[in-house]
């Protein structure tokens, strides 16, 4: 991997820290489990193979040329998966330009659109989980299943499975007769790409899966020969930065990489207090904002540069995230406050008994009602950046279509500039795998923007009491529930008309 950056000069080879760091990067190429602590040992013993895949995935290349041949006649290819399990298969796909609808949303509107402009029958949908036990993932599953039953297919002919042997989705399908292609399971999900997860998804979208493994391994033998740039960055992310680093696909030819390294640091890191939280910017100038340390993937203006092909940039991020750990002395394989936001959407749909309730807004403006302090829209936004804590972030969650609305991304921005602090956006449910255990585990200064809608027509969830329209509202009412017992500045803004809304929202936020 090649880096450039003015921030090199920075770094202090004999500190400490350094040198700690050259330490545990042995312990890393060894699989030493008790390299993050002992409390961290047991869940680290079961979750290091991905230090191998870059050699041990090479024996998944004929199965996955069978599968190739065996579904051949496929055009139309969709991804359901979350975190991990999408993050990576989008990023082959946008840097090898294959077409790959990617579902990691429970919005209607965003499901619907997946089937719209193709035939059932050249249709394939990859389902890949762990244990098949994710929410969205399962009513995903249960979705398409009913779609291609209802059509007269037989769902065994377009769908096939990614999860780990024996687990109980494993089980469930391979007696249903369908295709499997199991995966390592002493690999966590953010760190997959270079397994079956991410691998599987490539290989049936035409993608060079062969020439990815070829450069990972590469990497992971330039690595293990001279550790000096792995270890350098690791350095450069913890000692440059307290809390805050400004990602940019800018200028490179790795569109999305940005996003995987968002959830790869953030879910790894923000815990306990602390962690580095990334965020993804449209350049280096608005990544620098609030005084975030850039990241860019060229030979740009960023503080740091790394440049390299796209297998190499998995394997040494994934490391370089390990290192990390090892210097914030947190565990970077658990996700201790994921689960909180799932079991408030539990709590939701069990209060609602699977219907949505009438929701009282403070105010409501056109299109926008206001769930928050403010008697205008631009009252509310004003409010709501003020209360920005002290060298705190400002979260943007969209619970929305990242299609149809996309327009909306461009409040990221908007936002940063008014308030000058580093600000994020992710489309929800997707960043609830990614910055959402970053919101609740890491630092305490977060502010938090939900914006949620109406939709156009539900989907009902087959064998579910309720459909996909009640099923988001409740990850974002639960996120909510979780983020207000933390006292965190929080304002919902819901549209009754999409796209109506997202121009008033936009609009407010630039008069400000």
């Amino acid at each position: 991997m090649k880096l450039s950056g003015k921030s090199l000069s920075s770094i202090h080879r004999g500190s400490e820290l350094y040198l700690s760091l050259l330490a545990a990067h042995k312990k890393v190429a060894a699989k030493d489990a008790m390299t993050w602590g002992a409390k961290a040992s047991q869940e680290a013993a079961i979750r290091l193979n991905w230090v191998d895949l870059p050699r041990t995935s090479q024996a998944l290349l004929p199965q996955l040329q069978d599968l190739v041949e065996k579904f051949s006649d496929v055009t139309h290819l969709i991804l359901c998966g979350m975190g991990g399990s999408s993050l990576g298969p989008e990023v082959i796909a946008l840097t090898y330009k294959k077409n790959l609808f990617v579902v990691d949303s429970t919005d209607p509107n965003y499901i619907a659109r997946s089937t719209s402009s193709s035939s059932l029958d050249s249709t394939l949908v990859i389902v890949s989980s762990k244990s098949g036990s994710t929410i969205e993932t399962s009513s995903q599953r249960a979705y398409f299943q009913e779609l291609f039953e209802k059509a007269g297919l037989d769902p065994t002919d377009h769908l096939v499975f990614v999860t780990d042997p024996a687990s109980p989705l494993d089980i469930d399908v391979r007696a249903a007769g369908f295709t499997v292609i199991n995966a390592d399971p002493n690999v966590g999900g953010r760190f997959s790409v270079l397994s079956a997860f991410g691998l599987t998804p490539a290989a049936l979208i035409g993608a060079p899966v062969e020439e990815i493994l070829t450069d990972a391994a590469n990497e992971l033998s330039a690595m293990l020969l001279d550790p000096q740039s792995v270890v350098d960055v690791a350095y450069l992310l913890a000692t440059n930065s307290q809390q805050y680093l400004g990602f940019t696909d800018e200028g490179s030819a790795l569109p999305g990489l940005s996003d995987w390294i968002e959830q790869l640091i953030a879910e790894s890191t923000g815990k306990d207090g602390t962690g580095r939280l990334p965020v993804v910017c449209e350049s280096v100038a608005n990544a620098a904002l609030g005084g975030a340390f850039t990241v860019s993937f060229n030979e740009g203006t960023a503080s740091l540069g790394v440049v390299g092909e796209l297998g190499s940039h998995f394997i040494f991020w994934e490391w370089v995230t390990a290192l990390l750990g090892v210097a914030l002395k947190i565990d970077p394989f658990n996700q201790p406050n994921v689960t909180e936001a799932k079991e408030q959407t539990g709590a939701a749909l069990a209060e609602w008994k699977n219907s949505l309730p009438i929701f009282n807004p403070n105010y409501s403006e056109g299109s926008v009602d206001i769930f928050g302090d403010g008697q205008s829209l631009k009252d509310a936004l004003a409010t709501f950046i003020e209360d920005v804590r002290e060298g705190g972030y400002i979260a943007i969650m969209a619970y929305l279509d990242r299609i149809d609305d996309v327009k909306l991304a461009e409040l990221r921005s908007i936002i940063a500039e008014k308030s000058g602090r580093p600000t994020t956006f992710g489309w929800g449910p997707r960043f609830m795998h990614s910055t959402g255990q970053f919101h609740k585990g890491g630092q305490k200064n977060g502010s938090f923007l939900q914006i949620t809608g109406e939709v156009e027509g539900d989907l009902p969830i087959p064998g579910r009491g309720y459909g996909f329209a009640t099923l988001i509202m409740a990850q974002a009412i639960g996120d909510n529930r979780a983020l207000a017992k933390r006292k965190y500045p929080l304002l919902r803004l819901h549209l009754q008309k999409r796209s109506a809304g997202i121009d008033q929202i936009l609009a407010a936020a630039r008069s400000l």
